[in-house]
């Protein structure tokens, strides 16, 4: 019997060839988009869950309170972790993270290792990252020791062995024991690094005494909790440790720490206090919902055809019931051909699957699978998703089937019904309604990184060479010689720039009562030509200037958003007022204008400049366009001169900066390739039921010709009644669509509205792609020879 029904089902598909071609491809396309989201979205929340006790591990947090403001950070203080470990026995074990840049060098190979990181001998104890060589409780306790990922190591060893060999680390080629090799970090972790270097080599050696330093903010700090410990019963306790450790500190500064933990599990996707790597939940969400709506439209599309045929099939149903056919035989083998061609879809879908994963990789910007074939477990989900969709999708319309009366079949009585017209015009408008709501999404989506592109970011960055000298001591000969390149605009130096980073400082500036106001400001050391190379404008006082011999120590400059937080109404205001700030004590010369130099996703926070010519490790190069790569080989020609023992490298600002919106690309990418499936498939089922719908037409349509109606007549008849569905599904996906796309844009700090023309442009589109899909059966029907449709009954 099962065998006769599979026979029968593969010569139904097979007699009705376009249907089910129809049908098959858009379930294929309709499952590897999906497959592919879930993969995403499985990757996602799989993030820093490798670890056995990932359960125990939680990340602490500060909260920073000052009179000027709260500052929520993701760091604490490098005091915090060894006396919480001392004074309080729910802490089994912390780990102590903080990454860096380090010179490595072994006989002529050198490298510059931008992915460092200082790490506790409790590294191992507290993460399960593999340890290749070395013994794991000792390979980060001595300073100097050094851990090597596998595929750093062979840069510097090759086949070697690697372990008790030694390099130089830093300038001052300091020798450094390699002590273990560990295997490449996951790319589902947030902790990431090329080499790990003991944290004994910072705080014995690098700088001594800065474990006792309660107010130095750095580490990225993780503790290991005892079994049985709960995070609150932990939290409740921290208070008391901070005003019994350093209540006097925190009340002699007037700064007042609060201490959270953080679930390592929900570190990258949840927390809005950055990390290494972040993630974002809003976006799985949307991605999850995305994915559901595509095997929806999908669903939609198989129900639509397979009822539309309904009349087709009226009498081989009416003939099995009258020779003995049960509903229950009928209804499953209706449901066995649902299931028939969705395990066809199936197949094509580990085909497609294996075709487009690299691709699908590169467009992810990450490995989100090695291969299709390499998690069987994500194979028995696509295996069960396409069954479950052909036993879901075939259920509705194998019952409608098997319900026709022989009788009234038989007798050339039956007709579709009302209820089915119904159905399948709710089905086509819930369908459309998703797609339009996904073009709006895509609309405001290029709408926002189109915003971020091209917003006036209040600085140039045009043409800007970066080069990192790492402090090395040639670096103000490097500026000099560069600077008198012929194809050189200008030089400066600084110790940050826009998207760079930048050190908080602990400050106090007078505000508009007259007050040493403390705050946490963010601080960029510069030099004379920093501000006038960026073009920043002032909208206030000065900029610093050589004319001025007490620049280089008493003077500042803020933005206006510092101007606001210490209560002044205007610039002017501020200029001539006293601050404070590491060590130095001056005099505000000068406002600039407020820019970004940071991420667009987050509010321009106040900002101070000084003149440092000491902490200037890089150099800014203005250059011009023309004659560009002799340009930058000149420069390399310097570099290889004066600094001979670092590597060359550079970056251009433009793109430095660009890079912070990476993750918002992708997901833009992402969500229009998406899009763009979906509407595919939408098209299909819509293209399905316009061929179905104009076969069943014919003879209506050749008495039309008959009788002289024209081609553009008959065109308009078969796509009105369509037209006004999509209408339909527009006027219901417009306010879904404007709510989901709202909360969206709330993570961004700088944001575009959603203005009216975002849903006049999705409609159209809509509308447009509909008359695209539907006008090719029309016309193909307006043109044919009545003839042949009247004799065709």
């Amino acid at each position: 019997m099962i065998k006769n029904y599979f026979k029968i089902a593969l010569r139904n598909l097979w007699r009705h060839r376009g249907f089910s071609f129809i049908n098959i491809a858009g379930l294929s396309i309709g499952i590897t988009a999906g497959f592919f989201i879930f993969m995403y979205v499985a990757f996602e929340l799989s993030y820093d869950k490798l670890h056995s006790k990932a359960d125990r591990i939680y990340r602490l947090v500060t909260d920073i309170k000052t009179p000027s403001e709260t500052l929520n950070t993701g760091i604490t203080s490098w005091a915090f972790a060894p006396n919480i470990k001392a004074d309080l026995p729910e802490v089994e074990s912390f780990v102590r993270i903080s990454g860096g840049s380090f010179l490595v060098r072994r006989g002529n190979i050198k490298f510059q290792e931008e992915r460092s990181m200082f790490a506790d001998s409790a590294f191992f104890k507290v993460f399960d990252f593999k340890l290749l060589k070395g013994d794991p409780k000792t390979a980060l306790t001595t300073p100097a020791s050094i851990v090597f990922t596998e595929s750093t190591a062979k840069k510097y060893f090759g086949n070697a062995n690697p372990m008790g060999q030694t390099v130089l680390i830093t300038g001052d080629a300091i020798p450094a024991k390699v002590t273990g090799i560990m295997k490449d970090f996951p790319e589902n972790s947030q902790i990431k690094a090329d080499m790990v270097i003991s944290m004994t080599s910072l705080t014995q050696k690098f700088n001594k005494g800065i474990d006792d330093q309660w107010g130095n903010f750095g580490a990225t700090t993780y503790l290991l909790l005892k079994p049985g410990t709960t995070q609150k019963a932990l939290e409740a306790k921290l208070p008391a440790f901070l005003q019994n450790r350093d209540g006097e500190g925190m009340k002699k500064s007037q700064m007042l720490y609060t201490l959270f933990l953080e679930p390592l599990k929900t570190v990258y996707l949840y927390s809005k206090r950055g990390g290494q790597e972040t993630g974002s939940i809003s976006n799985v969400y949307i991605f999850g919902i995305v994915a559901i709506f595509i095997l929806l439209i999908a669903c939609i599309n198989f129900i639509n055809l397979t009822t539309a045929r309904s009349v087709e099939r009226a009498k081989e149903v009416g003939i099995r019931k009258v020779v003995g056919a049960e509903r229950g035989q009928l209804a499953g083998q209706f449901i066995g051909e649902s299931v028939v061609l969705c395990l066809i879809a199936f197949i094509l879908t580990l085909i497609f699957s294996a075709m487009l994963l690299p691709m699908f990789n590169q467009l992810a910007g990450k490995t989100i699978s090695a291969g299709i074939f390499s998690n069987w477990y994500y194979l028995t989900i696509l295996f069960v998703t396409s069954v479950g969709i052909g036993l879901l999708a075939g259920i509705y319309p194998a019952l409608v089937l098997s319900s026709f009366k022989p009788v009234m079949v038989l007798k050339g009585r039956f007709s579709g019904s009302n209820k089915g017209n119904v159905l399948r015009k709710t089905l086509v408008v819930a369908q459309f309604s998703i797609s339009i709501a996904l073009i709006i999404g895509t609309i405001v989506v290029y709408t926002q990184m189109d915003f971020m592109r091209n917003r006036d970011l209040g600085f140039s960055k045009d043409q800007m060479l970066v080069l990192n000298t790492n402090g090395d001591p040639a670096k103000d000969a490097l500026k000099q010689a560069i600077s008198l390149l012929p194809g050189v605009k200008s030089t400066a130096s600084a110790s940050s720039i826009p998207g760079g980073g930048n050190s908080g400082a602990y400050s106090e500036i007078e505000n508009k009562k007259g007050d040493l106001q403390i705050a946490n400001l963010d601080l960029y050391f510069v030099d004379y030509d920093y501000v006038d190379q960026f073009k920043i404008k002032m909208v206030a006082g000065r900029s610093f200037s050589r004319s001025f011999g007490t620049d280089t120590a008493q003077a500042m400059l803020i933005n206006e958003a510092a101007v606001k937080l210490f209560g002044y109404s205007s610039p002017q205001q501020a200029i001539g007022r006293r601050f404070k700030q590491w060590g130095r004590e001056g005099k505000i010369v000068g406002v600039m204008k407020d820019f970004h130099f940071r991420s667009l996703q987050e509010v321009i926070k106040p900002l101070t400049m000084r003149i440092e010519l000491r902490n200037l490790d890089l150099i800014t190069v203005k250059v011009s366009p023309k004659n560009l790569s002799s340009t930058l080989a000149q420069i390399e020609s310097k570099w290889k001169v004066l600094v001979p023992n670092r590597p060359y490298n550079y970056y251009f600002l433009d793109e430095f900066f660009d890079r912070q919106y990476r993750s918002e690309q992708r997901f833009g990418k992402l969500f229009f390739n998406f899009a763009v499936l979906a509407i595919f498939i939408s098209c299909l089922g819509l293209l399905g039921l316009a061929s179905y719908s104009t076969l069943q037409r014919t003879r209506e349509i050749g008495i039309r010709k008959v009788l002289g109606a024209s081609v553009p007549g008959i065109v308009n008849l078969l796509s009105v009644d369509f037209l006004k569905l999509v209408i339909a599904s527009f006027f219901i996906a417009m306010p879904l669509a404007w709510y989901f796309m709202h909360k969206w844009l709330q993570d961004f700090a700088y944001r575009i509205d959603i203005s009216w023309w975002v849903f006049v442009l999705a409609g159209i589109l809509a509308i447009m792609v509909a008359i695209a899909t539907i006008s090719f059966q029309a016309i193909k029907a307006a043109m044919s020879n009545p003839v042949k449709s009247l004799r065709s009954e």
